[in-house]
């Protein structure tokens, strides 16, 4: 039954997984399903399983890798372009880069961190009650927030922030191959100038994660210009795209979810548990990929040499077998196992970073607009297609 099903489907409701998918949910823990090109893959849709490949060595994540599995035209356009830093390498490339990235993103730093991360969402809090309600969410708030946060951290000017939130749209859900290949080319031309630039005149007055990578790094020889941009580029994409999303579906999840919103308002100190849950139940990153480098033998099947594997989040997250009634939302669940943000080596670098910005922009929206709602019908509101990383393309509200 499960051959049929396609991978990847949008989303009938922008916080649940695709009807599609039922199948899949009933098949767990692997099945198969075909891609754009026919092309047949696995599908891990089961917890245990996931969490036990996810921290398997015999997958890799390298995209130049013979069987490595593309999911759309756009991405498998660029696949020969290069391979992403971080994730898109094996160890022992990756351990190397990532031990480089580690110290700016320990929950420390990212303690350190905080109180400016609340400076930034007040300041565009501010902006929008000056400007007044209706507002649009995602371009007032939900954007610009992990925008800012990225830009300062890493050293990148945010007056540029217009032209590499434009490439990174491009890139990740353009509406040609050609188109996201151009957009790659502008970004990876606009960091390379930029690195350029830092080299011959560091920055004077707080200087970020890019100015110490070419101290410490490119000037020392341990890394070179090409390797220093893919990391840029990884880092300034991932660091503004994912957590602007999760802010602006998480907001219209709340929103559609008055019960559990009320309860959050009367107990603050939920955040933190509201967000990981949010983390499992919107499941915004859907489908982890790889490819079999040595035969698996899991759950009664064998992986072979060059198979493709998918990881989907969406449907690994709801396991009822792990997640009691999981398609619905409850701040008391255990959840720190969820794989939102994968396991294993892969394991996001930035979750610190990025759950600390969720929880103070969501908090302080709702503290600071206690009568927001949505500025129209819920079914109306548009939303990302099932091939790029899910979210609200808009987002108005009003309060």
């Amino acid at each position: 039954m499960t051959e049929t099903v396609s991978f990847p489907q949008s989303r009938a409701c922008p916080y649940h997984p695709p009807t599609g998918y039922a199948p899949l949910r009933e098949a767990r823990p692997l099945s198969r399903v075909t891609l754009y090109d026919g092309r047949s893959v696995w599908i891990v849709t089961g917890h245990a399983a996931a969490r036990s490949l996810l921290a398997d060595q015999r997958l890799s994540t390298d995209t130049l890798r013979e069987g490595f599995p593309m999911t759309t035209e756009r991405f498998a356009s660029i696949r020969d372009r290069r391979r992403a830093a971080l994730l898109g390498v094996d160890d022992p490339v990756h351990n190397r880069q990532r031990r480089m990235l580690i110290p700016s993103f320990t929950l420390k730093r990212t303690a350190d961190l905080r109180p400016r991360i609340t400076e930034i969402v007040d300041e565009r809090l501010d902006a929008m009650v000056a400007q007044g309600p209706p507002a649009e969410l995602v371009s007032a708030f939900a954007l610009p927030v992990p925008s800012m946060v990225i830009c300062e951290l890493l050293g990148v000017p945010y007056t540029d922030h217009e032209y590499f939130e434009e490439r990174s749209r491009r890139l990740l859900r353009g509406p040609t191959a050609d188109d996201s290949r151009a957009a790659l080319d502008d970004l990876e031309t606009y960091l390379g100038d930029l690195i350029d630039r830092r080299r011959k005149e560091p920055a004077e007055e707080a200087p970020g994660l890019l100015d110490e990578l070419i101290a410490r790094q490119l000037e020392e020889g341990r890394i070179d210009r090409k390797e220093l941009v893919d990391l840029a580029m990884i880092l300034l994409i991932a660091g503004h795209e994912t957590t602007a999303n999760m802010i602006s579906l998480g907001t219209f999840t709340l929103l559609q979810h008055p019960e559990q919103l009320d309860e959050l308002r009367a107990d603050p100190a939920l955040m933190p548990a509201a967000v990981e849950e949010l983390l499992r139940f919107l499941s915004i990153a859907d489908g982890m990929l790889r490819v079999v480098k040595e035969d698996i033998e899991i759950a009664g099947v064998t992986l072979r040499d060059g198979d493709g594997v998918i990881i989907s989040t969406s449907v690994t997250n709801r396991d009822a077998e792990v997640y009691q009634d999981p398609d619905s939302l409850d701040w008391k669940r255990s959840v720190r196992h969820h794989v939102a943000f994968g396991f294993g080596i892969h394991q996001c670098l930035g979750q610190n970073l990025a759950r600390a910005e969720m929880e103070i922009a969501l908090g302080r929206l709702f503290d600071r607009l206690p009568g927001l709602r949505l500025a129209g019908r819920a079914e109306d509101m548009p939303f990302k297609p099932g091939d790029t990383i899910q979210g609200m393309l808009e987002l108005p509200v009003t309060w």
